[in-house]
């Protein structure tokens, strides 16, 4: 039988090598495939720095690849930890709030996420790391895949400017807006 002339693998070890300067934060995300289906593989590295969480409309599939993660997960007014350690899968649903923490530097994970459609909206929420409140939400549509690496790096330094959306209605705490979360709050 002949082989395909078109459908080649590639090696993924090499891929991660010939990448690594790019998985870098705030996001440190690369897409894998830039074909047009639409679907959503990232290669996300760390240490990450990101304190903002992310309310996605699809379904996401994580694969810890290298290293360690921590999935932070608010909900009714909690923020949960969901370790996930090298090698381990996890599915989680649509419109759960997170926030993926990659601390270890160069820990390497896949994220698969369903493509998305036309009505679908991005929720980005930052919560006060004093009393725990939300202090801020932005919606956004990510209408092609490339928009994850390309729009939301504009999206968290708009967020980091404008003060008045850092600043906590509840207790007045100013949340950092982009950099390292404070010391502690990110265990393996």
């Amino acid at each position: 039988m002949p082989i395909h002339p078109t459908l080649i693998p590639f090696n993924f070890k090499k891929w991660i090598e010939d990448n690594q300067d790019q998985l870098k934060p705030p996001v440190g995300n690369k897409m894998l495939h830039d074909e047009t289906t639409g679907m959503i593989v990232m290669v996300v590295g760390g240490p990450n720095t990101r304190v903002d969480f992310h309310d996605d409309p699809v379904e996401e599939w994580f694969y810890q690849i290298k290293g360690d993660m921590m999935l932070k997960i608010a909900e009714n007014g909690v923020i949960y930890d969901v370790p996930i350690r090298e090698g381990e899968v996890f599915l989680m649903q649509p419109h759960v709030i997170h926030a993926p923490q990659r601390p270890q530097e160069g820990s390497v994970g896949i994220v698969v996420e369903a493509p998305r459609q036309p009505d679908m909206m991005e929720g980005f929420e930052w919560y006060c790391f004093n009393c725990g409140d939300k202090v801020h939400r932005v919606e956004v549509a990510l209408t092609d895949p490339s928009m994850i690496v390309t729009a939301l790096p504009k999206l968290y330094q708009d967020y980091h400017d404008n003060m008045d959306a850092r600043t906590c209605k509840n207790c007045g705490e100013v949340h950092p807006g982009k950099g390292k979360p404070p010391e502690g709050w990110v265990e393996l």
